[in-house]
């Protein structure tokens, strides 16, 4: 018999029910890809006139990721309504698809017995992604209400460490032993119910449930019934750790085209499988991420309350506060040189400007390095000449520019020289700060996406503050 799962040997997937006939896409999206304000319209007259029967037909046929985007439009009295008219007929994997205030939102306004109900229909890494928000509490509770199989299963995954494999992983899939025949095998494929919705891969196990190798549908189906699977298979070269951070795995998926994993326990068990969908997910969490910590928000969501926002981006303001009064302390330092050239002050903000804009390009570039692993011990050096010839010629250039601006701004050649020194002097140090301080922050494992954008605008403030007054101040000492 073929077997899935350490905890009860066996395939027990639910079977969910037949998909019904889907909405044009068209009928619900405009042409910028946003849902049609006519079509909210008109669910949001079903949800005031309780239209149970309009909504079921123009409201259960979407695919979840369109009542996601539906649940994201809709305010919240009107998303309670929603879900409570459509009763049974809500379709809980969308709410893997909606930011995680709304999931919780909605999953707090329903009784735990219910939410049970129907994570029971779900694939387990959908349930996971569902009960991984919920507080530990109503966490039990409803595992208690399931099956012990199911139950086993989920505890399983979110036993497992935020963030990694064994958290995404699927635990429905189809194992055989090396024994079977390929012929067992379709016979088993066609007479069992519980099998995973899809599934490209079947897994090949030992008794211990140990991973031996794997087999691809497509060889399955190109082999006479009586060769024996262990004849077939392939070892499993790019097995996933179950603890594996899901950033690494979804750089595995990346580099070795994958469509599916298995994943393994500490032992080399065979645990679950981590999908492509899955990993799509992965990456575009990711990069949504990074794009988040360079700019100090955090998790923020755009259905976050005004207080969770303030306080989410709160934090980020004071040390961009302190920064700013540290600029502002090289600034007095020079108050006598402004004070016999007002031009400085006119012209300071130019340099800290550019080399701020210098260093965040610069930043940007290395810290996704950093996340795709494109950079590392071996290539460091000759990508931070790099950065640094390009500093410094784009230096020169700009030098150029806004020394003759400068100069005949106002009429003075001696004070465009001056600029264009402290030009080229603070594009230099913005692209070293841009690519070293995310390398050292990287180096003492702070996460380079949310430290770096600080550090190199202070460096590039003070550097390019010090360099135009100082200079200025020497140049001032002999007119």
């Amino acid at each position: 018999m073929a077997m899935t799962d350490p905890a009860d040997r066996e395939d027990e997937t639910m079977m969910p029910p037949p998909a019904s006939e889907s909405v044009d896409h068209d009928e619900i999206y405009g042409e910028d890809g946003s849902i049609r304000q006519d079509y909210l319209a008109r669910v949001g007259a079903a949800i005031a006139d309780r239209d149970v029967l309009f909504l079921r037909e123009h409201v259960t046929r979407l695919h979840e990721s369109e009542l996601g985007d539906l649940l994201e439009a809709i305010n919240a009295p009107q998303r309670q309504a929603l879900v409570e008219l459509l009763g049974d007929d809500f379709d809980f994997a969308s709410l893997t698809e909606v930011d995680e205030a709304i999931r919780l939102e909605i999953i707090e306004s329903l009784p735990n017995a219910r939410i049970a109900e129907a994570l029971g229909d779900l694939d387990s890494d959908d349930a996971v992604y569902i009960l991984e928000d919920l507080d530990e509490e109503d966490q039990l509770e409803i595992l208690a209400a399931l099956p012990f199989t199911e139950r086993v299963r989920l505890r399983r995954s979110l036993d497992y460490p935020e963030d990694t494999a064994g958290r995404r992983m699927q635990t429905e899939f189809v194992a055989v032993p090396p024994f079977w025949t390929v012929g067992q095998t379709i016979d088993y494929m066609r007479d069992e119910e519980n099998l995973p919705d899809s599934f490209s891969q079947i897994f090949v196990i030992d008794p211990t449930f140990k991973l031996l190798g794997a087999v691809d549908l497509d060889r399955i189906l190109r082999t006479k019934r009586q060769t024996r699977i262990e004849d077939v298979m392939d070892e499993t070269r790019y097995r996933i750790d179950a603890e594996m951070d899901q950033e690494e795995a979804a750089q595995l998926f990346e580099q070795y085209d994958l469509l599916s994993a298995a994943v393994v326990d500490e032992n080399e068990r065979l645990v679950g499988v981590l999908t492509i969908d899955d990993v799509v997910d992965v990456i575009h969490e990711e990069a949504d991420e990074d794009i988040k910590r360079l700019g100090g928000v955090g998790d923020e969501e755009l259905s976050d309350n005004i207080l969770s926002t303030v306080r989410s981006r709160f934090s980020w303001l004071l040390i961009n506060l302190a920064t700013a009064i540290l600029a502002s302390a090289v600034i007095s330092m020079f108050d006598a040189t402004i004070e016999q050239m007002v031009a400085l002050a006119v012209l300071m903000p130019i340099v800290a400007s550019m080399g701020g804009n210098a260093g965040t390009q610069t930043m940007t570039v290395t810290v996704r390095a950093l996340a795709t692993r494109d950079i590392d011990i071996y290539n460091a050096g000759r990508i931070i000449r790099r950065e640094a010839a390009v500093g410094l010629i784009n230096g020169l250039l700009f030098a150029a520019i806004i020394g003759v601006v400068a100069g005949l701004w106002f009429a003075s050649p001696g004070l465009g020289g001056i600029i264009a020194a402290a030009m080229v002097v603070n594009m230099l140090a913005a692209a070293l700060a841009g690519i070293l301080l995310p390398l050292l922050l990287d180096k003492v494992g702070a996460d380079p996406a949310i430290s770096s954008a600080v550090f190199v605008t202070t460096v590039t403030d003070v550097v390019g503050f010090f360099a135009f007054l100082g200079l200025a101040g020497w140049w001032l000492s002999f007119a």
